[in-house]
């Protein structure tokens, strides 16, 4: 195994079908890390997740998702401190938040401002339970219905009042491509100690009708991943690294298939910018 293969971190989502524990085998059986989501782990219950993860000796990098509180009612935030819970219980560093869509009643403003007041209720527990917040970033076209975060910076500021860790961010090219202040950002982040997640997905043309996964596999689309690894990594950022690809094309096939593919592919890009 190259150090390039060292990093890599297969988030569960790429093979969305794929029996949990068939895919933890596979990081075991490469040396690889895993990245889990909430409801796979409940179908297979957290405790017997978090044993068989320590047998295969399979470290997880994140857990996904919770947030979703633009509208931070007390049921939002009880529902995060659950996830909170079993970030920890999973032996995980990082929960990654998708701070949700515009309410119903509400504007883009107090969204936003929703967001603030919600992780000023979960930081602190976040603390005591040894887990970082990550705020994921989406892409502006999400904003209505799903995250009104949209840049690296404004996650940023978001993080900003918090130690960084209780809430960082996260770096996902996918939804950060097309920003050109990225590169600030990216700088900023590791100098603040706040990059809590980097994840890789390509951005393929023309998306497919279905946007949420229309995610590309690393090397078959436009976004420039030699700069992006070469940016997180001069931060002094030396993380796993984890590939995340909601793609139906993908999902139709064997999770073996994919995941032998994805990691072949982000070995030969990682490689690439080794190289250069």
């Amino acid at each position: 195994m190259t150090d390039i293969l060292e990093r890599f971190s297969f988030n569960h989502a790429t093979a969305k079908f794929w029996d949990q524990r068939e895919a933890i085998d596979a990081c075991a059986r490469t040396g690889s890390a895993i990245g889990l989501w909430r409801e796979p782990v409940a179908e297979q219950g957290l405790a017997s997740t978090a044993e068989y993860l320590q047998d295969a000796g399979v470290p997880v990098t994140s857990l996904c998702r919770a947030g979703f509180f633009t509208d931070p009612t007390p049921e939002a935030i009880e529902d995060n401190k659950r996830a909170i819970d079993e970030t920890a219980a999973l032996g995980a560093p990082t929960l990654v938040l998708v701070s949700g869509p515009i309410p119903e009643a509400g504007t883009i403003d107090s969204a936003r401002e929703g967001v603030k007041e919600a992780l000023s209720l979960l930081a602190p527990y976040a603390i005591e339970q040894g887990v970082t917040l990550a705020i994921e970033p989406l892409h502006p076209m999400f904003a209505s219905d799903r995250c009104v975060v949209t840049t690296l910076a404004e996650a940023l500021d978001l993080a900003a009042p918090f130690a960084p860790e209780a809430v960082g961010v996260v770096i996902d090219t996918y939804h950060l491509w097309w920003d050109p202040e990225v590169w600030n950002g990216i700088t900023r982040a590791g100098a603040e100690g706040r990059i809590a997640s980097f994840q890789l997905a390509d951005w393929i043309t023309p998306l497919p009708a279905g946007v949420l996964t229309g995610r590309g596999q690393l090397g078959d689309g436009c976004i420039d991943m030699r700069r992006y690894l070469d940016a997180v990594d001069a931060t002094g950022f030396t993380g796993k690294i984890e590939v995340e690809l909601f793609n139906d094309a993908l999902w139709a096939r064997p999770g073996q298939e994919v995941f032998d593919e994805t990691r072949a592919a982000f070995e030969g890009v990682l490689t690439k910018a080794a190289r250069a």
